[in-house]
């Protein structure tokens, strides 16, 4: 069996080839499918090793049909080293028979798929008439999301803030040909007040207040994504007690997202639960919601599998022949080795 390498400049080009707009509304899709099917899955908090300068994880899920894992880092002062602060490579393994079938940069898909995990929260807690999203922090993910969530509701403008202006300019750069009006603040507290949408997405260490309670409007929705470790979130926890608070995954949350601050009391419920319909998403113009995504191994196996489909529908990558062993006698491996001293 010769396993499907898929590269980051594959992506780029399957990206190119469906189209922009087409590629994140599959992927959405997709991540729906995968969370209406969540008692076929199994999937289990990440494994993380903390070091002084990041982390690095694995994040393992399976449907029965399919293995996915993919192994990830980050490291927030990558970029002063001319290096991403968030590189991932995924394997997606048959599970009839234990091999590979493919393997893949997962950085642009992990870009993609949070920001397919915020678009599906967005869809089911966030009002139906937003208009303005508001961003804090516009850094590497900032892009992904604000397309991403662009796709299910009908924002008309962008508010946009980070602590470095560089930042905000290649943000600026990269999502005005899309045609969003685009308005830079001067504060995360600027972005929060007129936001009906509002994303967090820093990449500070420590339990910070990036949004403030009182900042936020009745009828706001909130995707806290920068807070995603052991001892690094974003919110006010007096949101989170106020707030309808869906997770991905409960038992991981607990560890690394925002409810952290706030124990399990403030959770409402997690993605599948409002996806599948078993509880309401938003009930009232009113209420403010948080969806407290740290990124979950589930949002990978959609990701991995939609890439794999994908790829292969429209032969972009490549087998590679030899990568593993494949002897004549299945049972004699050695004979790989026979004639070496």
């Amino acid at each position: 069996m010769r396993p499907l390498l898929v590269t980051a400049a594959d992506v780029v080009e399957l990206v190119g080839r469906v189209g922009l707009g087409r590629f994140i509304d599959g992927l959405i899709a997709r991540l729906e499918e995968v969370l209406r099917r969540w008692r076929e899955l199994t999937v289990v908090p990440r494994v993380s090793f903390q070091y002084p300068a990041g982390v690095v994880e694995a994040m393992p899920a399976s449907d029965g049909r399919w293995y996915a894992v993919k192994v990830v880092n980050g490291h927030p002062d990558n970029p002063r080293r001319g290096l991403l602060t968030v590189v991932a490579l995924g394997v997606l393994v048959e599970v009839e028979t234990g091999y590979p079938v493919m393997v893949a940069d997962a950085t642009l898909l992990t870009a993609f798929r949070t920001g397919a995990a915020s678009a599906v929260a967005t869809k089911h807690l966030a009002r139906p008439d937003s208009r303005v999203l508001g961003i804090v922090g516009t850094g590497a993910q900032s892009e992904f999301l604000c397309l991403s969530i662009g796709r299910v509701a009908p924002i008309e403008e962008v508010v946009y803030y980070d602590v470095d202006p560089a930042a905000m300019g290649k943000f600026e750069r990269n999502v005005r040909p899309y045609g969003l009006r685009l308005t830079p603040a001067s504060s995360g507290r600027e972005v929060a007040e007129r936001a009906d949408v509002l994303v967090t997405a820093t990449a500070g260490r420590g339990r910070r207040r990036v949004v403030e309670r009182a900042w936020l409007r009745p009828g706001t929705h909130v995707n806290a994504v920068g807070g995603d470790a052991p001892g690094k979130t974003e919110l006010d926890p007096q949101i989170l007690l106020d707030a309808k608070v869906v997770v991905e995954l409960l038992e991981q949350a607990l560890v690394e997202g925002e409810v952290q601050n706030v124990g399990k009391g403030a959770v409402y419920a997690e993605l599948w639960e409002v996806v599948s319909g078993l509880k309401p998403g938003r009930v009232s113009r009113d209420e403010i919601t948080v969806f407290d995504s740290v990124g979950a191994a589930f949002e990978d196996l959609a990701a991995l599998t939609y890439l794999y489909e994908l790829a292969a529908a429209e032969g972009v990558g490549r087998e590679v022949e030899g990568l593993l062993p494949s002897p004549a006698d299945p049972k004699d491996l050695f004979s790989l080795l026979r004639l070496r001293r």
